[in-house]
């Protein structure tokens, strides 16, 4: 609030009237930190949340995967995903889908249905992904994201062998 101040002069002197002004900053000063809680909080809401990836032990065991209870997802380029279910030395047929949300997303959540039916526990799927050279990152992000979404518990990123690079080329 700003307010001025005028002093009265004694009579037959002639001055210049000299105007006293007092300014009070409370409301700057409020205002202040009004913008630097607003700065805060907004900084403090938007930090962006990252996905853990558990790394394997340095001692390597064979896991027995039940045939079952296995698919496996190959990262194509351009967003189109191969898959297969059970394991590679059955000769599984190869069939391709994208990342809609009526594509890879429904192949896990019908493959973790039939899992549970078989098994009693749909948490014992396991998902192998194998990106190949032609997939990109967003492709692998896109992948992780489909895991949490449809709450697969145990998967594994490998490499390609040659029986992937067969099965992959019969199809």
């Amino acid at each position: 609030m700003g307010e001025l101040e005028i002093k009265q002069t004694v009579p037959g002197v002639k001055r210049s009237r000299k105007l006293s002004t007092r300014v009070d900053l409370t409301p700057m000063v409020d205002l202040g930190f009004l913008l630097i809680t607003f700065f805060v909080f907004t900084t403090t809401m938007d930090r962006s949340t990252v996905m853990n990836v558990n790394e394997p032990k340095e001692d390597r065991k064979k896991t027995i995967i039940p045939n079952s209870c296995a698919i496996t997802v190959f990262l194509n380029g351009e967003n189109r995903i191969s898959y297969y279910e059970g394991m590679p030395e059955n000769h599984p047929s190869v069939q391709q889908t994208s990342f809609a949300n009526n594509g890879m997303r429904q192949v896990l959540l019908n493959k973790k249905q039939r899992v549970g039916v078989a098994t009693g526990n749909p948490d014992s799927l396991i998902l192998i992904i194998k990106p190949t050279a032609e997939s990109s990152m967003q492709n692998f992000v896109d992948i992780m994201d489909e895991v949490a979404i449809t709450g697969i518990k145990y998967y594994y990123v490998a490499d390609i062998d040659e029986m992937d690079r067969r099965l992959l080329k019969r199809n």
